[in-house]
């Protein structure tokens, strides 16, 4: 019988030493607290929940602040699951909702329960005010995007200043179908005016003019392009197609001064994930960038190499290799830095933006020494859709 007694003592003493502690935390005000039963009626609340909904010891003490009023119709799913939860297992597992304030405002909250006493007829619910939190987050993705804007608006200032720096070239491109379509004009009116007239040579003349006017509208369409300022979504793409649209327009810059360009594509590529325009971006400075060192090499030749190949199983790699002045120790360390330039006349963008394009579609941008000179700049793009970012 003593022992019994000693048991229940024990026992309600471990009862008391645990309610003190429940007090104590509800007191603390550290986290809000409310105990109500299972039907809604908030039966108790410390201040930290009050102050947090805005209601006072008044309402709660009149009856009739129920937290089922205080959840918004959009709300009410989950609590009710919550709701069945504790009927079946005495606990819910932790989740996230909204309560409407006394004046009508809202604030997210992150809400615990757990039934007490026997019968599972009230809950202890804990209930974590969300505000600061969720307003970080906004701010969050309002820097994310701001900055996505910036870096788009970079990227297009940089497309449009390169895009300058070939605009001789451009004009050479556009120049050589339009001579040859007035050279086929003229022939074709020619032939019109013999005795008589040569069809088949007049023929000949206009399907020729028909190529060259497809010529020269294609490089106007590859400016375009790379110009305009809304880039397309992502899309499956021929990496090696991609890249030779890009040489196209280059190719007179790179004979202007002296340059050897030249590819080396792999054969049978998978498809890869990207943003066509945004990839030819990154090919388009590569280039300029490897004409313009070369350029400044008085000896030996100048040699641009193109090359692509795949990379494991879930990529491709490109790689643009020259045979400049290469990389120093010193400018290596700086090379991908936002406003770093070696140039007279730089912003010190280009590589800053590409790598932030490659690293967008989930790939990597990096720089190695070219032997016996030069530099090799190469990146990864993905093939699945899953693998970019």
């Amino acid at each position: 019988m003593q022992t019994d007694l000693r048991s229940l003592a024990t026992l309600h003493g471990e009862l008391e030493d645990r309610e003190a502690k429940i007090r104590r935390l509800v007191d603390a005000n550290i986290i809000g607290v409310l105990i109500s039963d299972l039907e809604g009626q908030i039966i108790e609340a410390n201040d930290a929940f009050l102050d947090m909904a805005g209601y006072t010891r008044d309402d709660v003490a009149s009856g009739q602040l129920r937290w089922t009023d205080m959840t918004p119709a959009e709300w009410q799913g989950a609590s009710e699951r919550a709701v069945a939860q504790v009927r079946a297992t005495g606990a819910c597992e932790v989740f996230e909702k909204e309560h409407f304030r006394k004046d009508g405002s809202r604030v997210p909250v992150l809400v615990g329960a757990a039934a007490v006493g026997g019968t599972r007829s009230e809950t202890v619910a804990f209930v974590l005010d969300l505000t600061e939190r969720k307003r970080a987050e906004t701010e969050a993705r309002e820097s994310e995007r701001r900055y996505r804007e910036a870096l788009m608006e970079l990227a297009h200032a940089n497309r449009v200043a390169t895009m300058g720096q070939l605009a001789a070239s451009i004009a050479h491109e556009v120049n050589q179908p339009i001579a040859a379509t007035f050279t086929n004009a003229q022939a074709a009116l020619r032939w019109l005016g013999t005795q008589p007239p040569d069809l088949e040579e007049v023929r000949q003349a206009l399907g020729r003019i028909g190529k060259d006017t497809n010529r020269a509208g294609d490089v106007i369409g590859r400016v375009r392009n790379l110009i305009k300022k809304a880039p397309p979504p992502k899309d499956s793409l021929d990496i090696n197609k991609t890249i030779g649209d890009v040489i196209v327009l280059t190719c007179g810059e790179a004979v202007k001064n002296g340059v050897s360009a030249q590819t080396q594509f792999a054969e049978g590529l998978p498809l890869i994930q990207g943003d066509r325009i945004q990839l030819q971006q990154v090919i388009l400075n590569l280039i300029i960038n490897a004409i313009e060192a070369m350029s400044r090499v008085g000896e030996g030749s100048r040699r641009l190499l193109i090359s692509t190949e795949k990379d494991g199983q879930d990529g491709v790699i490109v790689a643009v290799q020259d045979s400049g002045p290469g990389l120093t120790p010193a400018n290596h360390e700086q090379l991908f830095e936002a406003f770093y330039t070696t140039k007279p006349s730089g912003l010190g963008m280009g590589l800053s933006i590409c790598r932030s394009i490659i690293e967008a579609h989930g790939g990597r941008f990096w720089a190695t020494a070219n032997v016996p000179r030069g530099a090799v700049f190469q990146f990864t793009v993905p093939t699945r859709p899953d693998s970019a970012s």
